[in-house]
């Protein structure tokens, strides 16, 4: 459900020509399963005992994917290995969820690190939305085999499949500030630029 001034409407008109017919269910559970996944990424970090924030983000990483991964199979929708990862894909849209800061941060100062894997960029040059025409052209004497390969679609995901983004910010103390999902096209600064999102209510923690 997104967001418009503070109150929860249906799902939008993008929403459901991504989702079909799940885009009012998906919108519903992504907020649901990311505090299910703070709730038990805090369980672990507090069972580290650790005063560093790494087993906190590393545990939310991997518990947001299985949950939203458990949410297609809950609607009878795919769930697809990518190097290791499970991605869950609904209508022909795989959810790309990421952590872009660990504290409330607007959605235009999200950047991809610079350690990101070439898998995470190829995710996004190849399945995601193309750049507005006219910006960011290369040149052909420029390009190298390694950025044509970063166009290269991931068949296991499946050639056609596009890519949705669920971007969000979340702290071990505070848990998930805010939730976005849309369109994102990767610059080559690391830097996004949406051709369409939308802003998710934030659900209650649940805490394990």
């Amino acid at each position: 459900m997104s967001v418009l001034g503070g109150y929860p409407v249906g799902p939008s008109a993008w929403a459901i020509e991504r989702f079909g017919r799940h885009a009012g269910a998906l919108a519903a559970a992504v907020p649901v399963q990311l505090a299910k996944a703070h709730g038990k990424a805090h369980a672990a970090h507090l069972a580290v005992g650790l005063k560093k924030r790494s087993p906190y983000g590393v545990a939310l990483a991997g518990l947001v994917r299985e949950n939203l991964a458990e949410t297609a199979r809950e609607l009878g929708e795919a769930v697809r290995d990518v190097r290791g990862y499970e991605y869950a894909v609904i209508h022909d849209h795989a959810l790309f969820p990421f952590r872009y800061a660990d504290r409330p941060r607007p959605l235009d100062r999200a950047r991809l690190p610079a350690n990101a894997s070439p898998t995470r960029q190829r995710l996004f040059r190849a399945h995601g939305p193309q750049p507005p025409e006219g910006l960011f052209d290369v040149d052909e004497d420029l390009v190298t085999d390694e950025y044509l390969g970063l166009h290269e679609v991931f068949e296991e995901l499946g050639a056609s499949t596009r890519l949705v983004c669920v971007f969000f910010t979340a702290d071990a103390e505070s848990g998930i500030h805010a939730i976005h999902w849309g369109d994102a096209h990767l610059e080559p600064d690391r830097t996004f630029t949406w051709p369409y999102r939308e802003q998710l209510q934030v659900a209650p923690v649940q805490m394990e």
